[in-house]
């Protein structure tokens, strides 16, 4: 299983801060599966949509490998001022 955070407007959106899942083997296929829930869903983790990640409080990318026990947050781009 992995934890997943949700952070910032994604939070909002989705209308969850956190969930656990079963273990994919990487980023990409967690994306994949997020999306296929449709709806809000789907919006949010479309290829149009920049969202950052991390794995175990480390910035991350979709080829980014997934083990049992791992953290994943996604949060949108932060911009500073």
């Amino acid at each position: 299983m992995i934890k997943v955070l949700y952070f910032a407007r994604l939070r909002e959106e989705l209308n969850t801060g956190s969930e656990t899942m079963d273990t994919v083997p990487d980023l990409r296929s967690l994306i994949i599966d997020l999306r296929a829930r449709g709806g809000r869903w789907a919006d949010v983790f479309g290829d149009d949509q920049l969202i950052m990640m991390s794995v175990n409080q480390e910035m991350a990318d979709p080829e980014t490998s997934l083990a049992d026990g791992d953290e994943v947050a996604f949060f949108p781009p932060v911009t500073g001022g």
